[in-house]
């Protein structure tokens, strides 16, 4: 058949991704709850040990209710971490393609991830992470959206805010200094150096529909309260 025509009779039909409702009921069964608690418990056994973490201010990732967690991101290690360091599961919005393979599939959600489709981006991100807090439930999102280098935030989005004012969920914001050392882009391995993560006072956002300049307000307040928790981070390691 030509490039429009069906199949040939040998190859097998793509895969679809798990739907956000599938993540969701997988993430909250009884066997997932048990393996997240095991991979953060080699976190804590393992990994906090290599790399000589030191933790301050934990008990504010453990406040009832819906949370988000708001770290700074300098590598790839800053989630895993951040779990190991608070007692909640995080939950986490994951790329779609995750979400395909059936084993990566239910790691993923038995993790705390459900999927995402990018490029239609904001408004399924949004949808998807107030079913999350909703649910009364912690998320985790980086309020500089991908990686950045370097000692200074890069700046605070305001979907965040956005998603903190609709939901009544508090901002914790977290600074994490020393991964960008121990797993910078493109490395294989986890280099052993000294990592510290300080966890701020839960912030809430005004109460009220919030106006574009009042989002963006609560959004340089939400940058400057997470520049100081990482400033206290890179502090430790002096």
């Amino acid at each position: 058949m030509g490039e429009n025509g069906p199949p040939a009779s040998g190859d097998a039909p793509a895969r679809e991704a798990k739907s956000l409702e599938w993540a969701v009921r997988v993430g909250h069964q009884r066997s997932s709850l048990v393996f997240y608690r095991l991979v953060r418990g080699f976190i804590r056994i393992v990994l906090f040990r290599w790399l000589r973490v030191q933790v301050r201010g934990a008990e504010h990732l453990n406040i009832e209710g819906p949370v988000i967690v708001a770290p700074v991101h300098r590598s790839n290690l800053d989630a895993p971490l951040i779990a190991g360091a608070g007692n909640r599961r995080l939950r986490a919005l994951g790329k779609r393609s995750l979400f395909v393979n059936p084993v990566s599939a239910w790691v993923c959600a038995a993790l705390g991830a459900i999927p995402l489709r990018r490029g239609e981006a904001d408004r399924d991100a949004m949808r998807s992470a107030r079913t999350i807090l909703d649910d009364g439930e912690v998320m985790i999102v980086f309020p500089e959206g991908t990686r950045q280098v370097g000692p200074r935030v890069a700046g605070v989005f305001d979907g965040m805010s956005y998603l903190a004012s609709k939901t009544r969920a508090p901002i914790v914001p977290v600074g994490i200094a020393g991964t960008e050392n121990a797993l910078p882009p493109g490395a294989k391995f986890i280099h052993r150096t000294h990592t510290a993560i300080v966890v701020g006072e839960p912030i809430v956002a005004p109460e009220g529909r919030m106006s574009r300049p009042a989002l963006t307000a609560f959004s340089e307040e939400v940058g400057a309260r997470l520049q100081a928790v990482f400033d206290e981070a890179n502090a430790l390691l002096r």
